[in-house]
Formats: C-alpha cells, structure tokens, sequence
C-alpha cells in the first residue's frame, strides 16, 4: 500500500508540470461519481470489475486518441476502444486503491499508464504496443505479469515487431510526421526478440487449474499471429459457471460488453489468436 501512495505522489508530481489535456465536463464528474462510488466496497469485491461494469453499454469507437495534431492526455469516457478500456478501469483502480478520489488523481494515473515512465512528451512517448506497456508499467510497480504456473502457461511468445514502422500511413501522427518513423522501429527493434510464456487457447478451460491462475479482473491480453504485432485485443477476466468470459469494448457488438460467449469460444471463433498472456493490476489485496 506505501509503495502504492509514492507512485502516486510522483504520478502527481510529473502531472504538475504535464503537457495538454482533454476531456469533457461529463468526463471529469463520471470519474470523480465513479472513484467515490468505490469508497464503501468490501475488501473483497473486484474492484477492476466493479469501475469496468461502470462503462458496460458505451459505444466502441476506435482512434479517440488521434484527434489532436498534438499529443495530448485525451481523456475520452463516452467511447472507447479495447485499450482505453483497460487504462480507465486500471486508472480507477489505482487511485481507489492508494485512496485517491479526485480527477486530478485520475489523470496523474491515466498519464502514468499511458506514457513510458509516465512521462507524457509527445507522440513517441506514448505506449503503442501492448507488450511494452507490459513491460514499462511493471518497471513502475503499477501492474505484474502472470506467467507461472506451467501448466497452463505451456506456450511462448517470441515477439517480432515491426507493424506501425512499416505501416505509417495508418496512423495519423506518423503520416503527418515522417520523422517520427524511425523513433518508433528504435522502440520496435527494443522490444523483438523478447519471450513471454501465456496460455494457449486450447488450454483456456473452466478447470480448477485455470481458476486458481487467473483471477477476476485480470487483464487479458489476446496473443495473435498476425505479421509485426504481438496483441490482437484487450479486456477484463470475468469467471461464470460456464468458464472464464472477456469484459471489453468489442468492435463486433459495437459496445463495451460482458461477452455472452466464453472466451474459449471467442478464441475459437478468432483463427490469428493463439492464447492469452495475463496482467494484474498491483493493489493491497493482491
């Protein structure tokens, strides 16, 4: 809990000095009516899933992000995508954890998820691939990778990246600014090579081993084949009677959701997803 508090005083700290933000009016009063809403929870209520189910039914719309020619901290809580999603709630949860309810909190730990080393210093130093958020949000102590035990961690990610580098033209700030390419194959040659063990899809049962490993409100991260990326998509872990589920802002419903389906069916349905690597947000329970 006091390793908690110090993050989020130098969260606050760097945000006293931080680059432009963005939001609306009924951004700031939903986090601020979300964050108190957490005061009264039980210890043992999900938090991650009690502020996640507080974004069920918003609309899924991709590039929120992109909307300024400069960076800024756009904080968009009407819409949202896979990410988004999961930097909110992770956002929510840490400030309720560390006992912070104010949205000058909130942006402090939207900023620290976001950037490297929460530094928010243009569009290079925002985290675009999910494995290097990973990475640099465990170096802060803000989350920790779950890797053992083997089973059902049986599989191994070796990452070879190289998508946005060879992709400029998809995205906004890299078509607008060609110098930047070159900064982002530097953070994309950094990150190929390294090796993650996750759970292949065939071992995603409702088994006993699996309950034990993965917890409620984990953070799913959906590994994939797809040529120069290492993430497909992003969600929530919600257990049910009938197996593990995804809460998440899915494309194909169009909203934020609880998947009826489970995620062994949803994978299934999915031939470039090949299993599942897990995040759990750090916290005085865990």
């Amino acid at each position: 809990m006091r390793s908690l508090l110090v993050v989020l005083a130098m969260m606050i700290s760097h945000a006293a000095f931080a680059c432009k933000c963005h939001y609306l009016p009924e951004d700031s009063v939903f986090i601020v009516k979300t964050l108190n809403s957490a005061r009264d929870l039980k210890h043992s209520e999900c938090l991650e899933l009690f502020f996640a189910r507080k974004f069920l039914g918003r609309p899924y719309v991709a590039h929120t992000l992109e909307i300024f020619d400069d960076e800024r901290l756009v904080i968009n809580t009407r819409q949202l995508d896979c990410t988004t999603l999961v930097e909110n709630v992770a956002a929510l949860t840490i400030c309720a954890n560390a006992g912070k309810f104010a949205f000058a909190d909130y942006k402090a730990a939207l900023r620290a998820l976001r950037y490297r080393g929460g530094a928010q210093n243009g569009y290079t130093s925002r985290l675009h691939y999910f494995s290097d958020w990973i990475e640099d949000k465990t170096g802060m102590g803000l989350v920790g990778e779950i890797q053992t035990p083997n089973p059902p961690f049986t599989a191994l990610q070796r990452l070879n990246i190289y998508y946005m580098s060879t992709h400029p033209k998809a995205y906004k700030a890299l078509a607008a600014d060609a110098g930047l390419v070159p900064i982002i194959k530097k953070q994309e040659r950094r990150l190929t090579g390294k090796t993650y063990r996750y759970i292949p899809k065939a071992a995603v049962r409702n088994t006993r081993l699996m309950r034990a490993t993965v917890k409620d409100g984990d953070i799913i991260a959906i590994t994939c084949n797809k040529k120069g990326l290492d993430i497909a998509h992003l969600g929530y872990a919600v257990w049910r009677k009938d197996g593990l589920h995804l809460l998440n802002a899915s494309m194909i419903h169009g909203k934020v959701v609880e998947e009826p389906m489970t995620l062994r069916e949803y994978l299934g349905r999915h031939p470039s997803h090949t299993g599942i690597r897990i995040i759990r947000i750090n916290n005085k329970n865990n």
